[in-house]
C-alpha cells in the first residue's frame, strides 16, 4: 500500500455478503474514488482495511452505501490483544501535532465497542473502554451527539461454532460517516402505498441502482416494472424513470392487493403514487403497458442504465402477446374492442431480448442490472447469458430455496459495433423454461427424500423386531408381554 494514503476500515452489515464487493466498486466509480485493498484481503471478512486519498473520498462511499454501516480513520490494527495498546498510544503520541484539536476540553466524546462473533456484556463493554485510560481526552462524554467518536472493534472469525480463544483482529479508530442504511427503511415495503406480489426488497432495490452507477439526472428503464420498487430506488438517487410492463392490471393499481388485510385497492394506488410518498416525482417519466418482445422504442433513444427483474413464472407468469400469422375465419370484424392473447414468454427468448436490447438502447458505458434465476445444484458461470455489445462485471448470488438461487448480473456496454448488437448467447442446459427445470428438479429431490424416509422406517421396523418388540394397535412398537425394559439390556 502506498504510505502517502490514509487507512480507513469499512465495517459492514453482515447482510447480502455476496454483493458488497459489487457495490463497493460500483460506487467508486460513481464517484472516481481511487482505492487500495491489502493482498490478504477477504471480502467476506465484516471489516475492510483500505487505504483512501482522503476523508471526502470516505464520505463519498459512505454517502450511497447499503452495504456499509460506517466508516472510520484506523488509528491501529493488530491480531495480538497484548501488543494493541502499544501500538494505539504510539500511534497518538506520535501523531499529537494533527490529533490534538481532537481532544480538546471543548469536544465531547463517546466510545463505541463492536464484537464480532463473540457477545459482550455492557460491564464487559465498559471494562474494555477503560483500557483505553492513556487517551488524553479532558472534553466531556456524550453518547448521543459527540463531536468525537471512537471505535473499539474485537473480530473473532466468522464461524459461530468455532470460536478462538483470543481475538483474530483488534481495531480503532475514530468515526467518520455512516453508510445509508437508513433509506432501506425510509422505502420500507410495509409503509409504502402501492406493492405487488413481488415487489423488490428495499436494500436490493437500491444495491441494484447502485451497481447500475444511477447518477443525477440519468435516464433509467425498467422493462418489467411490476409495481415500480426500482424505480423508486433509482429516483431516490436522482435518475429520471421510466417503465413498461404487458401487466395492465397490475402497473394502473387494479389488480388484486396484496396486503392480507386489505380488500379493495384504493383509487390513486399506482407507481406514480410512490414516487411522491417519497418526493421523487418529479423524477417520474412515464409507465407504459407493453409487450417487450415486440419493441415500441424510437431506436434514437439511449438509457444511461437498464434496471429490472425479469419474471421467471414461478410466482409471476412470463407472458408476451401471441402472434397469430393469419386471421381465423370466425375473428371479430374490424372496429369491435380486441384483447390479444398472450402465450408464454420463453425464458431463451426473454433473455435474448433483454440482452439485444440492451446492446441497442444502452449508451457506451451504460450498464443493464438484471436478475437470473438458477438451479443450486448445477449451476456453472457458464450458463449465464452473453454478449459481445456486453462484459459481465458482477455477479452476484442470493439463495431462494433449497433448489433455487438467483444471481444479480451487471452488464456494461462496451461496443456498439453494428455486427455484433445481436450476438447474444445462452447454454442450451438453460434454454429450457426455468419454471419446468425448476418443478422437475422440486419433484426429483422430493422422490428421493421420501425415499430416504421409507428406508429408515424399514431400517427401524427391522430393529424392533430383532428386540422382540411388536406394533400394537396404537400404532406403536412395544415389548412383549412379560418382557420389560430391563429384559433387553
Amino acid at each position: 500500500m502506498a504510505s502517502s494514503w490514509k487507512k480507513y476500515v469499512l465495517w459492514f452489515a453482515q447482510e447480502h455478503v455476496d454483493f458488497r464487493q459489487a457495490e463497493i466498486a460500483s460506487l467508486l466509480r460513481v464517484w472516481n474514488i481511487p482505492m487500495n485493498t491489502a493482498k490478504n484481503h477477504r471480502p467476506e471478512n465484516p471489516f475492510w482495511v483500505v487505504e483512501l486519498q482522503g476523508e471526502e473520498d470516505a464520505r463519498k462511499l459512505a454517502s450511497r452505501s447499503m452495504s456499509l454501516r460506517c466508516i472510520f480513520e484506523l488509528w491501529s490494527h493488530t491480531n495480538l490483544l497484548g501488543a494493541f495498546h502499544d501500538q494505539l498510544n504510539g500511534y497518538i503520541k506520535s501523531n499529537m501535532a494533527s490529533l490534538g484539536p481532537l481532544f480538546r476540553e471543548d469536544r465531547s466524546l463517546k466510545v463505541t465497542v463492536e464484537t464480532y462473533n463473540k457477545h459482550f456484556s455492557q460491564a464487559e463493554k465498559v471494562a474494555k473502554i477503560e483500557t483505553l485510560h492513556y487517551l488524553p481526552v479532558t472534553g466531556p462524554v456524550n453518547l448521543k451527539t459527540p463531536d468525537v467518536h471512537f471505535w473499539y472493534i474485537e473480530f473473532w472469525g466468522l464461524d459461530p461454532m468455532n470460536v478462538p480463544e483470543a481475538p483474530l483482529d483488534v481495531l480503532f479508530g475514530r468515526w467518520v460517516a455512516d453508510g445509508r442504511r437508513d433509506m432501506i427503511n425510509e422505502i420500507s415495503l410495509k409503509k409504502r402505498k402501492f406493492i405487488g406480489n413481488t415487489s423488490m426488497d428495499p436494500q436490493l432495490s437500491l444495491l441494484m441502482a447502485n451497481q447500475g452507477l444511477v447518477r443525477q439526472g440519468d435516464l433509467v428503464l425498467d422493462p418489467f416494472v411490476g409495481s415500480g420498487s426500482l424505480l423508486v430506488a433509482a429516483a431516490k438517487f436522482g435518475a429520471y424513470v421510466l417503465g413498461s410492463d404487458i401487466d395492465y392490471m397490475t402497473v394502473h393499481g387494479k389488480s388484486k392487493p396484496t396486503r392480507v388485510n386489505q380488500k379493495v385497492r384504493e383509487a390513486d394506488e399506482n407507481i406514480y403514487a410512490n414516487l411522491k410518498q417519497y418526493g421523487c416525482e418529479d423524477r417520474f417519466v412515464d409507465v407504459l403497458i407493453s409487450d417487450f418482445s415486440r419493441s415500441i422504442w424510437n431506436t434514437n433513444l439511449m438509457f444511461d442504465s437498464i434496471i429490472t427483474d425479469p419474471p421467471y413464472g414461478i410466482r409471476e407468469a412470463t407472458e408476451c402477446i401471441e402472434f397469430k400469422t393469419q386471421r381465423r375465419a370466425t375473428c371479430l370484424n374490424e372496429g369491435v374492442v380486441h384483447y390479444p392473447s398472450t402465450s408464454p414468454y420463453q425464458f431463451d427468448q426473454l433473455y435474448r431480448d433483454l440482452m439485444n436490447f440492451s446492446a441497442r438502447y444502452l449508451k457506451l458505458g451504460g450498464r443493464l442490472v438484471c436478475w437470473f434465476p438458477v438451479l443450486r445444484k448445477d449451476f456453472t458461470d457458464e450458463m449465464l447469458p452473453r454478449h459481445k455489445c456486453l462484459k459481465l462485471v458482477a455477479n452476484s448470488e442470493q439463495t431462494l430455496t433449497v433448489y433455487s438461487a438467483r444471481r444479480l448480473l451487471t452488464y456494461e456496454k462496451v461496443s456498439d459495433r453494428v455486427e455484433d448488437l445481436d450476438s447474444y448467447e445462452l447454454a442450451q442446459a438453460m434454454v429450457d423454461t426455468f419454471r419446468r427445470r425448476y418443478m422437475n428438479m422440486v419433484q426429483q429431490t422430493s422422490g428421493t427424500r421420501k425415499e430416504r424416509r421409507a428406508a429408515l422406517r424399514d431400517v427401524g421396523r427391522e430393529e424392533a423386531m430383532r428386540r422382540g418388540k411388536t406394533l400394537d394397535a396404537d400404532g406403536k412398537w412395544k415389548f412383549m408381554s412379560g418382557r420389560g425394559d430391563k429384559a433387553d439390556k
